[in-house]
């Protein structure tokens, strides 16, 4: 098996950053366009979708900036997912810039499967 390769996906969003932030590092803020539900016992995120669920642990978390989730498994090599809010100092556009790792032949599926995410985030902000 071939190692997972790193993907970086940038969107632009309507929005304040401590609004999106509320909307990535929150178990509440997840489930509105995430996962169908998230449930959390400390740093520990329980991601449910349909009949399956996959824990990922908050390994950093930088105030409206910032939030990594590391999967946690047996079966899971060191692949996390990461938010990062970047907001233009001039213009204060606010973009998300987010890194995921996928296997090379479902980079095209994983990325349709974040548009799709982020078009539901986006309209959930009325970005």
């Amino acid at each position: 098996m071939a190692g997972k390769i790193q993907i970086q996906l940038e969107y632009a969003i309507n929005c304040s950053p401590k609004v999106l932030f509320n909307r990535l590092s929150t178990a509440a803020g997840l489930t509105e366009w995430f996962a169908d539900d998230v449930r959390v016992k400390g740093n520990l995120f329980t991601f449910i979708w349909g009949k399956t669920s996959q824990n990922a642990e908050k390994k950093i978390h930088r105030e409206n900036k910032l939030v990594r989730y590391e999967w946690v498994g047996d079966d899971l090599d060191e692949s996390y997912f990461e938010f990062i809010i970047n907001q233009d100092d001039l213009t204060n556009d606010v973009s998300l810039t987010i890194i995921d790792f996928t296997e090379e032949d479902e980079m095209t599926e994983v990325r349709s499967l974040w548009d799709a995410q982020i078009a539901k985030l986006k309209h959930l902000l009325g970005s």
